[in-house]
């Protein structure tokens, strides 16, 4: 593959990830994107990443497919689709632009070798020394903002408040087990109501609101785990679209590589 088209390859397929994707999409890049077999989704409806479950998934009318590796850089050209691979492949698909989307608040394995441009969203990366670009995600004045040097503001804990709720709104695993829901994403739920049983214990509505998502059954949890998203704004669309806050945080990573004169594959008539 010639190393000047603009692969771009995002490292995690949930709704952060997701909503970068979706912006590069729309602007003409290629995009391959990598992720676990069992990945950890609580937004399933908009994580390009559910692909991993069900082969294929839409999101916003662009569809994601779970495919192997040698395909991968294929099917991104084609700019159709965007594949999805498991994240032991991705290395030898040799990408311009190499995104750390699994926002786990650390360092994993990233390093500023890993491609021409690396962007790494939120805390845990230091731009200068482990990546190019940080891109910041914690809600407020500086969302979305392009980091070139030091650090994303540190890890509050703390979700961003909705209507003032913030640590109700995460639902977590009472006990290790599988999640066995007794609600679909989508749903509006009552205060008190059980959302879902982990191994006999119920996972408990704090409040009213409409649960926004909920990990995938198949999935192994343990206790404490994030396992859900009830949003107590109850808007049923806000279910199944890319959220504010990922679409600003794709805007910050679109201007960084456009920055570095990294330039799109405009389609031809």
């Amino acid at each position: 593959m010639s190393s000047n088209l603009p692969l771009i390859l995002i490292r995690g397929a949930g709704d952060l990830g997701s909503g970068v994707a979706y912006r590069l999409f729309k602007a003409h890049y290629p995009v391959v994107m990598t992720e676990l077999e069992a990945p950890t989704l609580v937004r399933r409806t908009v994580s390009f990443g559910s692909a991993m479950f069900e082969g294929t998934v839409q999101v916003e009318g662009i569809t994601a497919r779970c495919i192997e590796a040698s395909s991968a850089a294929w099917l991104a050209l084609q700019a159709a689709e965007i594949p999805v691979i498991d994240d032991h492949e991705w290395r030898n698909l040799s990408p311009r632009v190499v995104i750390d989307a699994r926002v786990a608040k650390r360092n994993i394995d990233t390093a500023m070798q890993d491609a021409e441009l690396v962007i790494a969203l939120g805390p845990g990366f230091s731009a200068g020394e482990d990546c190019h670009a940080v891109i910041e995600t914690n809600r407020g004045h500086y969302l979305g903002r392009v980091i070139w040097q030091g650090a994303a503001e540190p890890n509050t804990n703390v979700p961003g408040n909705m209507m003032g709720m913030t640590g109700d709104r995460v639902l977590r695993a009472p006990v290790a087990g599988f999640v066995e829901p007794y609600a679909m994403i989508g749903d509006e739920i009552e205060a008190g109501a059980t959302i879902a049983i982990v191994n006999g214990h119920p996972v408990i509505a704090a409040f009213t609101g409409r649960l926004r998502g909920l990990i995938h059954p198949s999935v192994h949890v343990t206790q404490g785990m994030k396992i859900g998203d009830l949003d107590p704004r109850c808007v049923y669309a806000h279910c199944f679209t890319i959220s504010e806050k990922s679409l600003a945080i794709g805007g910050g990573v679109l201007e960084a590589i456009l920055s570095c004169g990294i330039t799109p594959l405009i389609p031809t008539e």
